[in-house]
Order: structure tokens, then sequence, then C-alpha cells
């Protein structure tokens, strides 16, 4: 059920991918990122929900730091390795994405220290994460209407003879969206059985398999068009996600868990918050120089190679 599941979101991938190039070329790169971004995030938010449902709190934990950290060093490092020539990046646009996830991390310590002392998913954490949701999809909001607006200023009306009719694009990433969360079901169902079999923790297959698998839309996405030469869009893409899933789903689905059976606090583990600092930090310093190159996606990709063996370790 899992290697199907997991198999089955890679046509979807493509899918989204290509639509999502198809309204980049109505929008600008900024709208279609972010259009990406939140089509491409609805697995981790089914995930997370389902998971909450079934009492899996690290696979939810661990699936939002692994979603936040592939996609920036993985999916932003691939997609610079992907393209054939150095590409402007719009700091303007990545910079203050990368702030409010570094914002989100210094938040998610206020029930993380506590959490380590002790049982982590008491009912005192669950309560002092609310405030911290609140705060977080405020940002969350004002953030992107403020970079809406902005792209939407630098709107392009000259899309390219033969791109997709704008509805039509939409259409199909909608339900590519659709499909690819009805997909991501079967994964937490399967995801017991499947890290048993292997030998592998609930952790390592949430923070790792799970956030690779249900980021595969990003993945692929961002891929796609970086080696068509728009790796402007695949940025976009790639740092989007990353702070959608740390601004939005993480205190959407603290919220949400209130109408559940079991309640989610955001008391993460130290190598989580860790990793999700360090990683924006590294890209922070990345996008600061304005262009992309090979060999940063390389350092990109091997920095993500030395998380996944850090999380081996915990």
């Amino acid at each position: 059920m899992f290697v199907v599941s997991a198999a089955a979101l890679v046509p979807l991938a493509w899918v989204i991918g290509e639509s999502t190039e198809q309204v980049a070329e109505h929008t600008g790169p900024g709208i279609g990122g972010f259009l990406n971004a939140t089509f491409g995030n609805a697995p981790e938010l089914i995930i997370a929900l389902i998971a909450v449902q079934q009492g899996l709190f690290e696979v939810v934990r661990g699936s939002i730091a692994g979603s936040v950290v592939s996609n920036l060093l993985l999916v932003l490092g691939l997609s610079m390795v992907a393209t054939t020539s150095h590409e402007r990046l719009d700091r303007r646009s990545l910079l203050p994405q990368l702030a409010i996830i570094l914002f989100a991390a210094l938040l998610f310590l206020i029930p993380a220290i506590p959490g380590w002392h002790g049982h982590p998913n008491r009912h005192s954490l669950f309560v002092a994460g609310l405030p911290i949701a609140a705060v977080l999809l405020a940002v969350y909001v004002a953030t992107n209407v403020r970079g809406l607006r902005r792209h939407g200023t630098m709107r392009r009306d000259d899309a390219r003879e033969g791109a997709w009719p704008l509805r039509w694009s939409l259409a199909m990433l909608g339900t590519s969206a659709a499909a690819t969360a009805f997909v991501s079901e079967g994964l937490v169902r399967s995801l017991t059985g499947f890290g048993n079999a292997l030998g592998l923790s609930q952790f390592f297959v949430a923070v790792v398999i799970v956030a690779l698998v249900g980021n595969a839309a990003e993945h692929g996405g961002a891929v796609v068009v970086a080696r068509r030469g728009k790796t402007k869009l695949a940025s976009e893409i790639a740092v989007t996600s990353s702070a959608q899933v740390a601004v939005f789903v993480a205190p959407a689905v603290v919220l949400l868990s209130l109408f559940a059976r079991h309640r989610l606090t955001l008391a993460f583990r130290p190598i989580e918050l860790v990793t999700i600092v360090l990683a924006t930090l590294l890209v922070a310093a990345t996008i600061a120089g304005g262009r992309t190159s090979r060999r940063t996606g390389y350092v990109l990709v091997a920095a993500y190679a030395a998380a996944v063996v850090a999380y081996g370790f915990n």
C-alpha cells in the first residue's frame, strides 16, 4: 500500500508541475509558485489531520519538520542542479519568506522546550500552542496578501503561444492536487506496517519518507520547471512551500485538532528545530548572492543528506 501510494504520486507531481508552469505563463513566477505550494501542500495537511485522528503525534511533527527541511534543501538544491545556467533569484520575495520560517521556529521553542522534559503531548503544551498557532496564521495571511499584491503588479499578460488557457490550467492544478490528497491518505494507514517491515522508527519514516512523498508535487514540479530554464519559478515553489508548511499547515493542524479525537502539541524535538533553523540560514546565505549555480545546488543536496543521517540517530 505504501509503495503503490508513493508511486502513484509521481505522475500526479508531473501534472501539478506542468499546470503550475502554465498558470505562471499568465500570472508570473511569484503567483505561480504560491499556487503550486498551496495545492502541493494539500497532502501534508491531509496526512497530518489523519495522523492526529489516530494519535500519531510524532508522525505529524516529523512530517512537518521534514517537509520544511526537504523543500529548502533538497527541492531547491535539485532545482539548481537541474538548471543549465546562472539565473537570477527574486530576493525580495524569497528572503522575507525565509525570515518567517525562522520566526516560526523561534515560536515553536515555547512549547518545545517544556516538551523535552516530561510528556511532549500533555494538555498544558497544547494550550500553550494555541496562541502560537493563531499568531502564525495571522503572519501567513499578512505576508501572503502583501506578497500577492506585489506579484500582481508584475502580472504577465503575454503568455507564450500554445500555453494552456488560465481556467484550464487552474482546473488541472486543482484536480491533480485533489487526487494527490486522496492517494496520500493511504500512506498514513500503511505507515506503521511499512516502518516495521524495514526496521525503521516511526520518527524516521515520518521525517524523511512521509515528508518526501508528501512533497512529491513540489519536488517534481520544481525540478520540471527548473530544467526548462525557469529557476526563479522553481525557487518560489521550494521556499514558498516551506514557509506555508511552517506558518500555515502546522498551526492549522493544531487548531483543527480541537475537533479531533486527540490534541496536537507543537513540542518538536531538538533535532527537528535545529535542522529547520540551519536549513533556513543556509538557503538565506545562498539566495543573498542573487544567482543560482550547480555547485550551490550540490551543497544544498549534501546538507539534506547530512540532515537525514542526523535523523537516523534520533
